[in-house]
């Protein structure tokens, strides 16, 4: 009994559907994933250099060859700037490979049915070599020549020495650029996220023109090799008629070269658009802005070269034997473009404030924020109407008086380490038309009236002065001046008086307010900000420092009283240093501050020492170093001056005739004491003379020369 096995009735119906659909699903997703899909293409145009095409593929691979290349063309043409399009040198490398592969497809075609007839390569070469040879092929050749020579010459030539160039220079000025990003940041004209953005787009930029100057080797090797391909192809093509089968000699030289010039003008079509795309890439550095709106924005900006253009044409359909029509044309419409563009850009501007105004009637009137009225200006300059003029256009020989201010935040941060804040600067109707006001935190600190055409003459001898002018006072010292004209400066200054423009009156007078303030002016979080900008070198020593021996509230006590006494804050190193060896002693802040003096005594000593090379010394005698140092009472912080209000008055008048006596010498001594009481000194003289500096033995460099003018 033989047994057999049976098939199911329908398995093989319901395997097969089943199979496909896997298959079809697995493609579906296979075209789902673009990698996976480019890593195809770029396989599939491998594969044609080794495996033969047919003339039906080829023919649409060609037509996907000249579709990419107006493609790219197109968005060139299109896009805002050249790193919009920075895939354009991979997009580059894979176009050449197509055209490669496709040129040695078409090559195997035309040696293996050349013989066949002018459409043995496809289609598409065939149109190419019957429109362009004009059944010539020495037409064809002379013509395949050209586009070959301006593609290669001409057109890589140039795009390739642009890229070069521009590579070049981008990585040149990259340091320039990283620098100033990282001074804008740190003036605040910039955020963090704002920063980083444009150091993205400066690697972009400059990783670009790099890419571009290699990517155009290229195309370049691409015009090379399709003149090779081209040569070979017409001497092989004609030996391989000739000798195997059996052609005439000019059948075959004409059949071949219509084929093989049709073939290299397929290639080279595309190839020249992809050129000319990669040339208006480069040349577009620097430009933003679609290619069409950029030229019409920059050759419609003066219409006077569309006039000249269309009187130079007249001239020309003027001469003998010149065909006059076409030049005549043209002139018209280079005619018609002087006269139409100034008209159409003034619509425009009207359209444009039209636009602009109704904007802002539509636009509803927002509330100002509650938080608006909190906010405090900490240094604020109000001017009278009539002192505008030194912001906008100042007269001849001033200096602009914003350009003043600023250069006076950097000469403060050199001179004293303290970050100026922001000035503020704003009219005041209310004011008179010459005078301004310096606010500090929103406080009257300073006034003075100017005048804005004239300049500021002073006798730094005291003497009168004799020029004609108005008699004043200067706003900043209280001196005695005079506004001269300015034809008298020569004048002034071969006297030897000084001469001041008024936005440097107003500039010295903020200057001496700032400096009178910065104690004030120092805030918690100014103080933080110190500490961030020291270099990397510090962060240990701020880190052992704060918080474990002072707190950051309490160095921004030790530095206000360092600025109260216009002592420069640069050295933070040290000053952190000294806090942290007065630490291992004191808590109290004074003797803290006392110490860090100490330490400063070097930058102290040569702050006060005068043009001679010494400092002027008037020292504290005996008696009153003992009776300051008797009414001492308390201690540690509550430790406190408390002499008699007769003794005081006394102290005062004698200080006051001796620095008054050594100011008409032309002199500005020191104040000397012991180091325990020179704070309570200090803090009683700076009360009726706060410019003078009171220091203790402690602060004097032993290097230092001295000299005593005198005694107290």
């Amino acid at each position: 009994m033989a047994l057999t096995e049976q098939t199911p009735k329908g398995g093989d119906s319901d395997v097969g559907p089943g199979f496909a659909s896997d298959l079809l699903t697995t493609a579906q997703g296979l075209l789902k994933r673009g990698d996976i899909g480019l890593s195809l293409g770029v396989v599939t145009i491998i594969v044609v250099l080794i495996l033969p095409m047919p003339t039906w593929m080829l023919d649409i691979s060609l037509s996907l060859s000249i579709t990419c290349a107006v493609m790219i063309l197109m968005v060139v043409l299109f896009m805002q700037k050249p790193t919009d399009f920075s895939s354009y040198p991979t997009v580059l490398l894979i176009t050449t490979l197509l055209r490669l592969s496709l040129n040695l497809a078409s090559t195997r075609l035309i040696l293996s049915h050349g013989h066949e007839g002018t459409d043995a390569a496809g289609h598409v070469i065939e149109a190419f070599a019957s429109f362009v040879m004009s059944g010539d092929f020495v037409i064809g050749i002379i013509v395949f020549g050209i586009i070959t020579l301006v593609n290669f010459k001409v057109i890589l030539a140039g795009s390739g020495r642009i890229a070069e160039v521009a590579a070049r220079f981008t990585l040149d000025a990259m340091p320039g650029k990283q620098m100033a990003i990282d001074a804008d940041m740190s003036s605040g004209l910039i955020d963090e996220a704002t920063a980083r953005k444009r150091r993205k787009e400066l690697e972009d930029e400059s990783a670009f023109f790099g890419s571009m100057d290699g990517a155009s080797k290229f195309v370049k090797g691409d015009a090379v090799a399709g003149m090779a391909i081209i040569a070979i192809n017409i001497i092989g093509g004609i030996i391989i008629g000739t000798v195997r089968h059996d052609m005439p000699f000019m059948q075959a030289a004409d059949t071949f070269v219509r084929l093989t010039i049709g073939d290299g003008l397929v290639s080279q079509v595309p190839a020249l658009i992809i050129s000319i795309s990669a040339g208006l890439l480069v040349t577009k550095a620097g430009v933003s802005g679609s290619t069409d709106k950029v030229l019409g924005q920059q050759l419609g900006a003066y219409p006077a070269a569309f006039g000249l253009t269309a009187t130079l044409l007249v001239a020309l359909a003027m001469l003998p034997g010149m065909p006059p029509l076409p030049f005549l044309c043209l002139a018209a419409a280079a005619g018609y473009a002087a006269w139409s563009l100034p008209r159409k850009r003034k619509a425009a501007e009207d359209e444009r404030a039209a636009t602009e105004a109704q904007e802002a009637q539509a636009a509803p009137v927002a509330d100002e924020p509650i938080s608006t009225a909190l906010a405090l200006d900490l240094i604020r300059l109000e001017l009278g109407y009539g002192l505008l003029v030194l912001i906008n256009q100042p007269p001849p020989g001033s200096h602009r008086l914003t350009d003043q201010i600023r250069g006076l935040r950097r000469q403060i941060a050199n001179e004293i380490g303290f970050i100026m804040p922001a000035v503020r600067i704003q009219d005041n109707l209310q004011l008179a038309p010459n005078t301004y006001v310096i606010r500090v935190k929103e406080i009257e600190a300073g006034r003075g009236d100017i005048r804005p055409a004239m300049l500021l003459v002073m006798d730094p001898r005291g003497d009168a002065m004799s020029l004609p002018g108005e008699q004043t006072v200067e706003p900043t010292f209280g001196l005695p001046a005079i506004w001269v004209e300015p034809t008298y400066r020569e004048e002034a200054l071969f006297r030897g008086y000084t001469v001041v423009d008024p936005s440097t009156v107003i500039t010295t007078h903020l200057t001496e307010v700032i400096k009178d303030n910065m104690a004030e002016l120092l805030s918690y979080t100014e103080t933080q900000k110190l500490l961030d900008e020291m270099d990397r070198s510090h962060q240990k020593l701020i880190a052992d420092v704060i918080p474990a021996q002072i707190t950051l509230g309490g160095l921004q006590r030790v530095i206000q009283n360092l600025l109260g006494e216009r002592v420069s804050v640069r050295d933070m190193a040290g000053i952190l240093e000294g806090i942290s060896e007065a630490c291992t002693q004191t808590r109290n802040i004074t003797q803290i501050t006392e110490h860090v003096r100490s330490r400063l005594g070097r930058q102290i000593s040569d702050a006060n020492t005068n043009e001679l090379g010494f400092i002027p010394l008037v020292t504290l005698s005996p008696d009153w170093e003992h009776a300051f140092a008797e009414s001492l009472v308390g201690e540690g912080d509550d430790r406190q001056l408390a002499m008699a209000p007769s003794q005081l008055q006394q102290f005062i008048t004698v200080v006051r005739q001796t620095f008054e006596r050594h100011a008409m010498m032309g002199e500005a001594p020191v104040l000397l004491t012991s180091p325990a009481i020179r704070p309570y000194v200090r803090s009683i003289i700076e009360r009726f003379r706060p410019t003078t500096t009171v220091m203790s033995q402690n602060e004097i460099h032993p290097k230092a020369k001295i000299k005593t003018l005198g005694q107290i």
